[in-house]
């Protein structure tokens, strides 16, 4: 029991850590000598990198931040298939949600970081690539219907819970996800309460429009 809990608690640490290297802070510091946060939104992620600086450094983000949820998964998988009578299911479970806190309160940068869609989009499509496809075309349809990237990223995280109930298959590791999936939910959607608000009061940002 003692080394099960210390493996999971390495895997929590370590998904923390994943999660916390900021790929937008980095990128816009290195392509523009400035701090992400510092401008447009003052978010960390690649939405706001996308309307302050560009394309490019956008999809450098972007993957950077999808990766880190992947690599998260896929360490926590590994480190299951070493330990035993460790709960593989649970040990990515803390992963996810872990690399996701990471990336949200980065220790490495002061606490301040990005929302979470594109690591938990990760998170989802090396958990279960059905689910992770499904929530990521519903969150484009969404995207391009509204042009909010928030009301997109907000629908698909509430949607990740639903399928839950509905799929049982195509998961990396079988187990029951549900509490995962509404913990994961309820973090996206708690990352997204300002925008929520804004898209209630008719005033949220738009893609392609630009930051005053």
């Amino acid at each position: 029991m003692g080394t099960q809990i210390y493996v999971y608690i390495v895997t929590a640490l370590l998904s923390y850590f994943i999660g916390s290297i900021s790929f937008s802070v980095i990128i816009c510091k290195k392509i523009a000598g400035f701090d992400i946060r510092e401008k447009g939104s003052g978010n960390a992620g690649s939405t706001n990198v996308l309307r302050t600086i560009g394309t490019k450094a956008a999809v450098i983000t972007l993957i950077g931040d999808i990766l880190k949820g992947i690599i998260a998964i896929l360490i926590a998988l590994w480190t299951g298939s070493v330990f035993k009578n460790i709960n593989p299911a649970l040990l990515v479970q803390i992963a996810g949600v872990s690399v996701i806190l990471g990336h949200t309160f980065p220790i490495l940068f002061k606490f301040k970081g990005g929302k979470g869609v594109a690591t938990a989009l990760g998170v989802l499509l090396i958990s279960n690539w059905q689910i992770g496809l499904i929530c990521l075309v519903f969150a484009l349809v969404l995207m391009i219907c509204t042009r909010m990237v928030s009301c997109g990223s907000v629908a698909a995280a509430i949607l990740f819970p639903v399928l839950t109930i509905f799929i049982s298959e195509n998961y990396l590791v079988e187990g029951n996800y549900f509490i995962y999936s509404v913990i994961l939910a309820i973090i996206i959607a708690f990352n997204h309460r300002k925008n929520i608000k804004r898209i209630l009061n008719g005033t949220e940002r738009k893609i392609g429009q630009k930051i005053d």
